[in-house]
């Protein structure tokens, strides 16, 4: 077999795999290898198919082994590069392209970042949208199912309509207080606040925590402006847990430069695929932050990220979901081969490529089906942050 692979397809699959849709994408070659990528812009799945078609025009014909090379011309060969859709198609196209060249190596993705510095990966899980006592009683049973790193969710995270932040922390932060309390002081406790603060407010709800409380505090306000992160860093010393909407390494150069944050939450299918993520994780180590990388989208996804953890050295947790709730994302008829969790971590695994098949004739019978994010408001009637 030559080393050399043409490209003679490019195919998006944005289609309802569960409760959500998956932006999943399919490239094929000359000499019968292909391979599978993933796409992250959750509800914007149409405008990332756009992109694929653009990038499509060029890429046929190339050669899919020179995955850096393809990068760069994804990324420069246009006057208005980068920006979250555009990298959000990046990601799944480089993600295939990794999967293509372990294939036709007879190597796990791994090997191509470098090697394996760990043979299982840790994960963190959730206690679901409520933040409310069956929360703590959530925590307990995930304790029992090994995890030691556990995430909560604010009081209102799951409502449709209204979000009142001055009303979520004080309850919240109760609550945490009873986790900890109940939990001990051995198991690592985070909270996402998913971006629906304010610089004053999240410096509220800290200063209601007790010492301790928290190990992380991940996305507490918008990331626009590092400065508002700069601000709040001095007024508390929970460490920051940011990065899942950066779609690229410029986005996290203040970030790291500036000691803002202490886990870097990259996401492989947002951020510019694996080739962009191996930047960002060796720019991290040199200022010694971790690696916390999100991941609430499907097997492709997670098989990308684990082989991504399994090659840098900083490395804390991998997002995933408790294996018991029947979301659908990881539905075996899509995915009959995907990474399973044993206990509280994924095992690497060294099945050439990413690891993962994907029933590609299922996908084509299903199809994509629009879903917007809750618009949340204030009772006022103003719209806030969802």
């Amino acid at each position: 077999m030559s080393l050399k692979l043409k490209i003679t397809a490019i195919k998006p699959y944005p289609v309802r795999v569960g409760i959500r849709n998956q932006f999943l994408l399919k490239i094929e070659t000359d000499q019968g290898i292909f391979g599978w990528g993933e796409s992250g812009l959750t509800g914007r799945e149409k405008a990332v198919a756009g992109a694929i078609e653009h990038y499509r025009e060029f890429l046929i014909g190339q050669d899919a082994m020179q995955i850096g090379r393809i990068w760069q011309e994804m990324y420069r060969s246009q006057y208005f590069e980068g920006g979250r859709v555009l990298q959000a198609a990046i990601s799944a196209i480089d993600i295939a392209l990794h999967d293509i060249k372990g294939k036709a190596l007879g190597v796990p993705v791994y090997e191509l970042l470098g090697g394996k510095q760990r043979n299982v990966v840790p994960a963190f899980a959730s206690t679901g949208d409520s933040a409310g006592e069956d929360a703590v009683d959530r925590a307990h049973e995930l304790r029992e199912m090994g995890f030691d790193a556990i995430r909560f969710f604010p009081i209102g995270q799951d409502s449709r309509d209204i979000f009142e932040p001055r009303q979520s922390i004080a309850a919240t932060a109760r609550i945490l207080n009873k986790a900890r309390a109940e939990l001990g002081s051995e198991v690592v406790l985070g909270i996402d606040y998913h971006h629906r603060l304010s610089v004053a407010e999240a410096a509220s709800f800290c200063s209601k925590l007790d010492r301790g409380v928290l190990d992380f505090l991940e996305e507490p306000i918008r990331d626009e402006t590092p400065e508002a992160y700069e601000s709040l860093r001095t007024m508390t010393d929970i460490p920051f847990a940011i990065g899942e909407e950066f779609s690229s390494k410029w986005q996290f150069l203040p970030y790291i430069e500036r000691g803002i944050h202490q886990f870097n939450r990259l996401d492989v299918c947002n951020v510019g695929g694996l080739t962009e993520a191996m930047k960002v994780a060796g720019w991290s180590e040199a200022h010694y932050v971790d690696l916390m990388p999100h991941n609430p989208l499907g097997p492709v996804c997670t098989a990308a990220t684990v082989h991504f953890a399994a090659a840098v050295p900083n490395f804390a947790w991998l997002e995933t979901r408790a294996p018991e709730r029947a979301l659908g994302f990881d539905n075996s008829d899509f995915f009959p081969v995907q990474p399973q969790l044993e206990g509280a971590a994924y095992p690497v695994s060294d099945t050439p490529g990413l690891g993962v098949e994907v029933n590609e004739a299922l996908l084509a019978k299903h199809s994509f089906t629009f879903w917007e994010a809750p618009h949340l408001r204030r009772n006022d009637g103003s719209v806030t942050n969802w």
